[in-house]
């Protein structure tokens, strides 16, 4: 499953980068890309639906957070 997602709060492109880095380490992701431009995340990942995407996301979270406390990624 491929789907975007809008960035709030994301401020630092650095910080972006190492984000996009975590993210792509997650267990299930198979590619992740975020644009510090357009402040979107697009998460290519095995899950079939929504609901096998929450735990990928939840952990994608943990990792924007660990970078700057105030980016939340928009479901």
């Amino acid at each position: 499953m491929r789907k975007s997602f809008k960035l709030e709060n994301l401020d630092c492109a650095n910080c972006a980068a190492k984000m996009e880095a975590g993210i792509n380490e997650l267990p299930g992701v198979n590619k992740a890309t975020i644009s510090f431009m357009t402040s979107k995340l697009i998460i290519d990942a095995d899950a079939a639906n929504a609901d096998e995407l929450t735990p990928i996301l939840d952990a994608a979270q943990a990792v924007c957070t660990s970078y700057e406390k105030d980016c939340r990624i928009i479901r």
